[in-house]
């Protein structure tokens, strides 16, 4: 069964398609996932296998480790090209965020000013201010958007928020504008006897039309890269995503950055 992959606060720095050699932080539990999501793709496995017993790593703890790790780093000249919020769940519901993000940028500037600050986050906790503003204060708010239907969102994603709606989050993504990078996955199989697709014509339609009310800076189109809890979903192929990154530029004028 696909598990957490993240046994620490402070992972890498790993190779990432997408941010370069990038330091990861988890936010959530070493032996657990905390998240909003329950996606079919995701590389910490299902929300299923529970919270562990580690528990959240406090601001402080965060605060300590990360400049730890930023010293040693930089005591070996080792490259930091991000810091990227990641991990074993949503990184966005850490109670203490706002200030987890304000050390980092602090840690960054002292240790890699030249590094981006990255948060990778599926868009749930957007009707919270206080998360608003701390992501707007990084470098790359890269913000979920990965289908414009509901049906499709439910059985891909699934969100444990009964409330959670496509048109809620496209308005909450669009008060972010030029500043979001956009990121939205392409995969397709079957899921206890449903089919999910989100490759074909009517949902790029629709990821077209939200594109262009968000007005994101950039949108980031991958597939999956590693083994995922819903065996059945499928690597979609380069050339496909380079078709459908060209279509959505064609329409849009937007960057389309593909990780495939």
């Amino acid at each position: 069964m696909q598990t957490v992959m993240y046994t620490d606060t402070i992972f890498g720095p790993i190779h990432s398609r997408r941010l370069g050699a990038s330091l990861g932080v988890n936010l959530m539990p070493r032996d657990g996932k905390v998240c909003t999501f329950d996606c079919l793709y995701c590389e910490a496995g299902y929300n299923a296998q529970g919270a562990g017993k580690s528990g959240l790593p406090s601001r402080a703890e965060v605060a300590r480790l990360l400049e730890q790790r930023l010293a040693e780093l930089r005591a070996a000249g080792a490259p930091v090209d991000a810091i990227t919020f990641s991990g074993n769940g949503e990184p966005t519901l850490h109670p203490d965020f706002a200030g987890v993000i304000d050390d980092t940028l602090a840690l960054r500037d002292k240790y890699y000013p030249g590094a981006k600050v990255s948060v990778l986050s599926n868009s749930t906790m957007l009707d919270r201010p206080a998360v608003v503003e701390a992501l707007r204060r990084v470098d790359n708010p890269i913000l979920k958007l990965d289908s414009t239907d509901d049906e499709t969102i439910r059985l891909l994603d699934r969100p444990t928020q009964p409330s959670f709606t496509a048109d809620s989050v496209i308005g909450r993504l669009a008060g972010f504008g030029p500043k979001s990078i956009v990121q939205t996955m392409i995969t397709r199989g079957t899921h206890g006897g449903s089919i999910v697709d989100n490759s074909v014509k009517t949902e790029i339609d629709g990821l077209i039309e939200a594109y262009r009310r968000i007005n994101p800076g950039k949108i980031m189109l991958y597939t999956v890269d590693r083994p995922t809890p819903e065996a059945s979903l499928q690597r979609v192929s380069r050339a496909e995503l380079d078709a459908i990154a060209d279509r959505i530029t064609a329409e849009t004028g937007i960057q389309v950055e593909v990780a495939g």
